[in-house]
Formats: structure tokens, sequence, C-alpha cells
């Protein structure tokens, strides 16, 4: 496809993750969603960080990350391209990430006072937008 993608990504300044972290993850919501599809090109460092507003040696960062984990293709002069969908991570890898998510999810919503029920509802209900998409 190799078309040149608009990124829809907001940086929120009250966000407690760093700036690198919320690129990096609203470029992976991208891409599991179905928004950014295997070819795709990404908007220069240059240019992204121009969107955001942001320095950009803070892109550049958040690209090398993603690129390291596979999620984004490095072609030399061309520019950065969102790759094949793959395994990234090992099945143990997969799991401990996940605990660790699980564990600052509900360390974040416990606070909350909401039933579990009404926690589980609303994930189940997040989750299946990206399921929906990728089937689509």
């Amino acid at each position: 496809m190799n078309r040149r993608a608009p990124l829809m990504l907001q940086i929120v300044t009250g966000d407690p993750r760093p700036i690198i972290r919320q690129i990096a993850d609203g470029i992976k919501r991208l891409v599991a969603g179905g928004d950014l599809q295997p070819g795709d090109a990404l908007p220069s460092v240059r240019g992204l960080a121009q969107q955001l507003s942001v320095n950009p040696n803070t892109v550049a960062k958040a690209y090398a990350e993603l690129t390291a984990e596979g999620w984004l293709l490095s072609r030399a002069g061309l520019g950065l391209y969102v790759a094949e969908q793959r395994q990234r991570l090992s099945d143990p890898e997969r799991a401990r990430r996940l605990d660790e998510a699980v564990d600052r999810f509900v360390g974040d919503v416990i606070g909350l006072d909401y039933p579990s029920d009404t926690i589980l509802d609303r994930v189940a209900g997040e989750l299946s937008h990206y399921a929906a998409k990728k089937t689509a």
C-alpha cells in the first residue's frame, strides 16, 4: 500500500506517562485497531514532532522503540513503515507484560469505587472495538 497515513495522536499534558510512551502507545493502538495497515508510511520524525508540538528527539526515541519491538520497519532513505503483523514477543514475555498491565490497571481503578462488573464491561467494550476493526 505504502500510502502516507495521517496519525491521529494527541499528547495529554495531565497524563502520567512520558510523552515517548504516549506516542508509542498511540501508534500501537492505531496498528492494533486497523487504522494503520502494514506498509503504511509514517510521518517523518520532524513532521510528527511539529504536528504534536514536541521535540523531534522525543519522536525519534518513540519510533526507535517501536522499530526495536517490531511494530515499525525502517527502510533506508525511504522512512518508517508499519511492519507486517506477527507475534512480537515470546509467550512468557507476553504473559509478564500482561500481568504488569493488569496490576497497573487495577491500581489505577481500584480507588474509583466501581463494581467489578462495570469495570469488566468497560474493558470488554473497549477491546471489542479493536477486535471488530481487525476482522473488518
